[in-house]
């Protein structure tokens, strides 16, 4: 008996859900172009931005911060360099496991994080738009699409 992979056979989106998809990914355009330009005038790479964002939530393995951003440890092996070069971050021993090394905030790179987060207008005016019960109905909206995308996801 031969093992034939199953075709699985998707049915085409809906012109809706086509819609959704493309509003979305040209707001993610839009927000990405913003976010690099406020990293780069603060000196920071997209990249290191993108660390010192996730670092907001506390330390981390490096493993992990790879794995979040979808990129080769030896990336942001590099990409952590940096950053604690300038004072941004450091390295310390995890006390579960002193194999491995957690990455950590300073206060400046806290401070730099913060003011680059704040820095982005690109959200504040489309949102403006909306009525605060709308804003609430398109976050938990949001939530629950990436909540269902991954169940991992921490949406926050």
């Amino acid at each position: 008996m031969e093992n034939t992979p199953t075709k699985v056979v998707q049915e085409p989106a809906d012109a809706i859900t086509r819609e959704v998809v493309d509003l979305m990914a040209g707001l993610v355009a839009l927000f990405h172009r913003e976010y690099e330009e406020a990293a780069a005038a603060r000196s920071l790479t997209g990249a290191q931005a993108k660390v010192l964002a996730l670092l907001r939530r506390g330390p981390m393995p490096m493993r992990h911060i790879a794995q979040t951003l979808s990129c080769e440890p030896s990336n942001i092996t590099g990409i952590v360099d940096r950053l604690e070069a300038r004072g941004f971050v450091t390295r310390q021993a995890d006390p579960q496991d002193r194999r491995v090394k957690l990455v950590a905030a300073t206060e400046a790179g806290r401070s730099a994080s913060e003011e680059l987060r704040e820095s982005l207008n690109f959200a504040r005016e489309p949102l403006a738009t909306l009525a605060e019960d709308e804003r609430t109905t398109l976050r938990d909206l949001l939530r629950r699409m990436l909540e269902g995308a991954d169940p991992e996801t921490d949406p926050s």
